[in-house]
């Protein structure tokens, strides 16, 4: 069998996408040429590597094995490429960092900034993600970095302490619930919501826990930031649940009422997750530094 990188790197991302066209995207691969690789690696192996639905792709017997050989192999060629190119005067790598939407938004960007102000010749591949998804994918070598919430179990990823926040509730000034000092996520739900993307981890963290309470989640906005849920907040089309340090800045130039959340989980300790510091490339681990000083 003759697999080449670009071979391996397609079948993870068709793995990661579920689908080919997805994994095609990913990999900057037109979909037929995508396709004809994929058959390629098959016949070569004589045995097919996934199984196709109208859902999508998932992975053989045989094709979870090639994704976990692809895997290492694949990590294995960046940190050579880091490591090389000190020599080669060039400089260049790639640091897959995963993170959850409350990091995403509030945290990263002055850190990831000051990274990549410092390494000119390197990228990050940042994807949101829910907190337990990050987890399994750190685990499995899929991401290099994660940032989640503490609470979800760990397993045996090495982790490192980054941020403390909270989420609250934000109202408009006059909203029944704006004198209130706090207030349980059940009864928030009551009201009509504002906020990011039905895609978005935290939209999909809120209605999981809306439905733990056997109540819908009533989102009748979609944004894309929560600079912007806050502003629709304020003109009264609903009510938001947001990290309070995004309710603290828009506080001081909107008029919001900003509402502690009783539930234990509005707590959110941030913690940095890796497989191994030992494992990592040399820019992934000093990225997790950056991220730890920052």
């Amino acid at each position: 069998m003759r697999y080449d990188l670009t071979d391996l790197r397609l079948f993870c991302d068709v793995v990661e996408a579920g689908t080919i066209t997805g994994g095609a995207a990913r990999s900057a691969l037109a979909l037929a040429a995508a396709s004809t690789r994929i058959r390629g690696m098959e016949d070569q192996l004589g045995a097919p590597l996934l199984i196709r639905s109208r859902q999508g792709v998932t992975p053989t017997p045989a094709g979870r094995t090639l994704l976990k050989h692809a895997r290492t192999i694949l990590a294995q060629s960046g940190r050579m490429r880091e490591d090389l190119g000190a020599y080669a005067g060039g400089l260049s790598g790639e640091v897959r960092l995963l993170a959850n939407t409350n990091a995403l938004a509030e945290f990263l960007p002055e850190a990831l900034s000051s990274f990549l102000a410092r390494h000119p010749h390197v990228s990050v591949d940042l994807e949101e993600r829910l907190s337990d998804e990050i987890v399994g994918l750190i685990a499995e070598g899929v991401g290099d970095v994660g940032i989640v919430a503490g609470t979800v179990d760990m397993g045996a990823l090495e982790t490192f302490p980054f941020r403390s926040d909270r989420f609250v509730v934000v109202t408009s000034a006059d909203h029944p619930l704006a004198g209130r000092p706090s207030v349980a996520f059940s009864e928030v739900l009551a009201h009509d919501f504002v906020g990011l993307e039905r895609s978005s981890s935290l939209h999909r963290f809120l209605a999981g826990k809306a439905a733990r309470e056997g109540r819908p989640f009533r989102l009748r906005v979609q944004l894309r930031s929560f600079d912007g849920v806050c502003r629709l907040v304020e003109c009264g089309v609903g009510i938001g649940v947001v990290p309070q340090t995004t309710a603290a800045r828009a506080a001081k130039t909107m008029r919001l009422g900003v509402v502690d959340l009783a539930d234990d989980w509005a707590q959110r300790e941030l913690l940095i997750c890796v497989r191994s510091m030992a494992e990592l490339g040399l820019y992934a681990r000093e990225l997790v530094e950056e991220l730890r000083a920052a």
